[in-house]
């Protein structure tokens, strides 16, 4: 039988195939590889914590909470794997230095989320700084809802919060199984929180403040009944599960909460503290190392000390200074104005001396705005929240008013440069507007960096002239005592058998942080294993590569250069960050 004219077509084109075959197409080069795997990071990452893109200002997932369940989990955690595979087969490869930098940096991330997985954090995730009765009340403020679309998103977010809260309780009780706890400690601190959030009136509910004032945008009837809906959600809904949440922690969770408040009475509990140490620092040090440099470095800090209370004091006695400083209410604020006040006092400082040691400086402001009633009694003194990544919001410098008359004076310099200018702001705006980086290392990074170089920007106002007397540069030597103390504290009650108690009393007698603030910082250290220890260990390393960039080039040295290798790529690690600085030096060498 002969062939039809299409079988014959069909055979002729398949032999023209075999006798001239389609060339392969081209594999992709390493740097695209490099680039793929960094967006596929990013955006993966934005659709697991959808949180974090608003956060960010992206708007592209507002309408979803985090899937927090065991199971995502496990899955988030199996495509990392996958990912890190790839990683590593690309490192054997030769990549451009850009590149190179952003492989190393997605690895770290990678295996630093990889590795800490051995603290099993969900499952007793009991946290006062930012568990659900803090964040869930907090996306509100980063979430406007200027039109009717994005009124229903954050609806949306508010219809799932139940599901979320059941998943937290659900995840703690298998938790609980399992031997994971939670100290006692920060369980109550929760449960008081969430008494003071059920037992406020809706006229002062941080969850109903969208719907306090109609945006222009929306129709009076609309928003009428936008009002309605939403209020009845968190009435009937969101309030009900928070209560929920309550019930779970006083009658099953506190009876079997631990004591003790190292993270090493958790199941493997010394390699999570291992883990903790490797992710916050981006370096191997031993939880004995971490302790041995925290007394040191304070030892080294009570000697500047002693020059200034000589002078202003005439005495050498610290721990009697302390005590004054604590006891004495003239060094006091008085009034929550007067916190803030001195907040933008300090800021405004610091701005117009920014070309002195800054070529590179951010477009986005920063402005000074107090801690929310709901978060304020639990907080830290101050802390910073970068802008919106569309420009829509300013970075901001959030001071603690609570209790003014325990707010001291002495410190409201050293708070303020280190949160806001040259701090946090400078350098986390600087790496959001960085372009040419890709997006996960503009908004994430190492947080020995970050922080390192917010302890940093406190020494370097004080180069700067910037502290008004004696008594604001003994503030900056106590907050860096205070970071010192970190290390001895962190290490010690983690890894070293501290108590709670005992680490309170450490900070009490070596720094002059307020019994109010020494207890806040000691609950903080206790449920975030390693991340205090951030700031002194980047800082010590910042300093060293400073003093080797002066001691080889000399007069030649730049700081404005020197500032601006530091902050151009980014928080990265502490080992990259060394490489960079190495290479800067020696070009500059080579340009002699």
């Amino acid at each position: 039988m002969q062939p039809t004219s299409t079988h014959a077509a069909l055979a002729a084109l398949a032999l023209a195939a075999a006798c001239h075959p389609t060339p392969p197409a081209t594999a992709p080069t390493p740097t695209a590889q490099v680039e793929r795997l960094s967006a596929d990071y990013h955006r993966q990452s934005l659709s697991d914590f959808p949180e974090f893109g608003t956060f960010l200002g992206t708007g592209e997932f507002d309408d979803r909470l985090s899937d927090n369940s065991l199971e995502a989990r496990g899955a988030r955690l199996e495509r990392l794997t996958q990912m890190l595979d790839e990683v590593r087969a690309l490192n054997l490869k030769v990549i451009p230095h850009a590149q190179a930098v952003t492989l190393a940096m997605l690895q770290t991330e990678v295996e630093k989320e990889l590795a800490t997985d051995v603290c099993q954090t969900p499952l007793w995730d009991v946290n006062p700084l930012d568990g659900p009765q803090v964040n869930l009340l907090q996306l509100q403020s980063f979430q406007p809802i200027p039109t009717p679309e994005r009124g229903g998103k954050l609806l949306s977010r508010y219809r799932q919060m139940p599901r979320y809260l059941d998943t937290h309780v659900a995840n703690l009780a298998a938790g609980l199984s399992r031997g994971y706890r939670a100290p006692k400690i920060a369980v109550e601190r929760v449960i008081s929180q969430l008494d003071t959030l059920l037992a406020t009136p809706d006229s002062a509910l941080a969850l109903l403040d969208p719907v306090r004032t109609k945006p222009e945008a929306w129709p009076e009837a609309e928003w009428a009944a936008y009002q309605a809906e939403l209020g009845g959600v968190v009435r009937d809904s969101v309030t009900p599960a928070f209560r929920r949440y309550r019930e779970f922690l006083v009658t099953e969770y506190l009876p079997r909460a631990r004591e003790q408040v190292g993270v090493s009475a958790n199941p493997n509990g010394a390699e999570c503290y291992r883990a903790r140490i490797r992710a916050e620092t981006s370096l191997e040090l031993s939880p004995e190392e971490v302790h041995a440099t925290g007394l040191r470095e304070m030892a080294k800090i009570h000697a500047e000390m002693r020059e200034i209370t000589r002078r202003r004091f005439g005495t050498e006695d610290l721990p009697a200074v302390f005590a004054l400083l604590r006891d004495d209410a003239s060094y006091a604020f008085t009034t929550r104005e007067e916190v803030e006040s001195a907040a933008n006092v300090a800021v405004d400082r610091v701005r117009e001396r920014l070309p002195e040691v800054f070529r590179l400086l951010p477009k986005a402001p920063v402005v000074v705005k107090r801690m929310e009633a709901y978060a304020e009694k639990d907080a830290p003194a101050a802390y910073y929240f970068p802008p919106a990544a569309n420009g829509s919001r300013p970075g901001a410098y959030y001071v603690n008013t609570y209790q003014p008359g325990s707010r001291p004076r002495y410190t409201a310099e050293v708070l303020a440069y280190h949160e806001g200018v040259p701090g946090h702001h400078l350098q986390i705006a600087i790496q959001q507007e960085l372009e040419a980086l890709p997006e996960f290392r503009r908004f994430a990074g190492t947080t020995a960096f970050v922080e390192g170089w917010g302890l940093y920007s406190e020494r370097l106002a004080d180069e700067m002239g910037l502290y008004s007397d004696d008594l604001q540069r003994l503030g900056m030597l106590s907050f860096e005592a205070w970071r010192a103390g970190r290390l001895v504290t962190d290490a010690g009650m983690h890894a070293l058998g501290w108590t709670r108690a005992q680490a309170i009393e450490y900070m009490l007698q070596n720094t002059a942080v307020t019994p109010l603030d020494a207890v806040n910082e000691i609950d903080r250290y206790i449920v975030w294993p390693g991340q205090a220890l951030a700031y002194k260990v980047g800082q010590l390393e910042i300093l060293r590569l400073r003093d080797e960039a002066r001691r080889r080039l000399g007069e030649r040295f730049d700081l404005r250069g020197f500032h601006d290798v530091v902050l151009g790529s980014g928080a990265v690690t502490l080992p990259i960050l060394r490489q960079q600085v190495e290479s800067w030096i020696s070009t500059q060498e080579a340009a002699q």
